[in-house]
């Protein structure tokens, strides 16, 4: 299929000179005479490329770039003014247009390239995701079993074409599970698209799920859309579905019963191909047992269900977790690199994280940021996480002699560790920096007798 490009000029002539010149290059071409115009042609069309002026009479370009960015972020726009400043072009770019082109556009090679590239460069982008996905790089970080389980059931339900629900905690990553299910599924080329159902007024959730045509309420000045028509042939993502006002259930119900669907003031019927995968932190099925949520939609999208475990679950985790987050951490705000100590490893091992992953990320930001380093330790942890707790073996204790305060100290950090681990001392092993062999001899010298294979 040929590349579309939607030219946008308010001046006849000059739409005239620019499509017959793409379409002669072998592009399809759309075009609009203004920036409403054009906002009615990017939701019902499937655009690869725009080119627009920037003064237009009802909407100029710059408007319609930043609104064309809120829908569709990675679709190239290129850019034309017969009057263009330099803020202009830099406020053009700093809302994300592709390129710029003066006009008016003599020579009609400069325009060929620029829509060259633009497209040359959205073909890079799908090349490299899926690249990513060849080599299996998932954001999803954890070797414990809890994670694993989750990584498997993930990889054996990702081909299917069965609808998935994904329950669990606030912040333990449903999201992450939603985008890698899309992302290794054979829909990975097409949209994912996802609407939070808690974060939209009752009163707008119809019009954001199946979109509306122009006049059907105050306010609808085009035609738009919904998020069921932008994931044809994808994957959409409702989040916090468990949150979906009751009126909303039968009308979902049916689109996924029939794949059909209508716009809001539409009378055409239209079909859509999507995969639904939706995600709650709610019991659906205590919600269907007290009447708030349907049962026939609750079997409807828990063909398959999945589960992501809360961190407590698998703290094994939290020091590959925690490294990773300090290095992100550090880059994001300009700091040095830093490294967590042992001991501050173990202390945040202590806590049971009840913001789970995300509650995890914030804190190991709040410690690079206000953190002097290199190294964080036990007591910076301690500081800034109400719950969490030094190792005991760290306390002194009246009378002592240094070796018996050392020796508990690892007594303590060592039997915690297993206890993370479920007694596997492979595990705790890894997660404590030690050979499995020097392990053994260290739990023999200090009496410890737990732990298996």
């Amino acid at each position: 299929m040929p590349a579309t490009v939607l030219v946008v000029d308010d001046e006849r002539n000059i739409q005239l000179t620019l499509s017959r010149a793409l379409s002669m290059e072998g592009y399809a071409v759309e075009t609009a005479s203004g920036g409403r115009e054009a906002l009615e042609k990017l939701a019902a069309l499937p655009v690869d490329v725009v080119v627009m002026d920037v003064r237009m009479p009802d909407l100029d370009g710059l408007a319609v770039l930043q609104k064309a960015r809120e829908t569709r972020p990675e679709l190239p726009v290129v850019i034309m003014s017969g009057h263009g400043s330099i803020d202009t072009v830099r406020s053009a770019f700093k809302l994300g247009a592709f390129d710029y082109l003066e006009k008016p556009i003599t020579e009609k090679e400069k325009l060929l390239v620029a829509v060259k590239n633009a497209l040359a460069l959205e073909s890079l982008r799908a090349e490299n995701a899926a690249l990513r996905r060849a080599a299996g790089q998932l954001e999803m970080i954890g070797g414990g079993p809890a994670m694993q389980r989750l990584f498997d059931l993930v990889r054996r339900t990702a081909p299917s074409e069965g609808r998935v629900l994904i329950t669990g905690e606030n912040g333990t990553g449903k999201e992450l599970v939603a985008r890698a299910i899309h992302e290794q599924s054979r829909r990975r080329d097409r949209p994912f698209v996802k609407l939070n159902c808690a974060a939209v007024p009752a009163e707008l959730i119809e019009s954001e799920l199946f979109g509306h045509e122009r006049g059907a309420f105050t306010g609808a000045v085009a035609a738009r859309r919904g998020r069921f028509e932008q994931a044809d042939g994808g994957t959409l993502f409702l989040d916090e579905v468990g949150d979906m006002p009751a009126a909303m259930q039968a009308k979902v119900l049916r689109v996924l019963q029939e794949g059909e669907l209508e716009r809001v003031g539409g009378q055409q019927t239209l079909r859509c191909d999507v995969r639904v995968v939706a995600a709650t932190n709610k019991d659906l099925q205590a919600e269907v047992a007290a009447g708030r949520f349907r049962e026939d939609l609750y079997y409807r999208l828990n063909v398959v269900p999945i589960h992501t475990p809360a961190l407590r679950e698998h703290k094994e985790d939290v020091p590959e977790l925690a490294a990773r987050f300090l290095g992100e951490a550090c880059e994001r705000n300009g700091r040095r690199a830093m490294r967590l100590g042992r001991e501050a490893i173990a202390a945040l091992q202590t806590h049971d994280w009840p913001g789970n992953v995300r509650e995890l990320r914030n804190l190991v930001e709040r410690l690079a940021i206000l953190c002097d380093g290199p190294e964080i330790g036990a007591d910076d942890v301690v500081a800034m996480l109400p719950g969490a707790r030094r190792p005991r073996g760290d306390r002194l204790r009246a009378g002592a002699a240094f070796h018996e305060l050392v020796e508990e100290a690892e007594r303590e950090i060592v039997l915690a560790a297993l206890e993370a681990h479920q007694d596997n001392v492979s595990d705790t092993a890894r997660a404590l920096g030690l050979e499995r062999s020097h392990l053994y001899k260290k739990m023999r010298a200090l009496g410890i007798k737990r732990g298996a294979e």
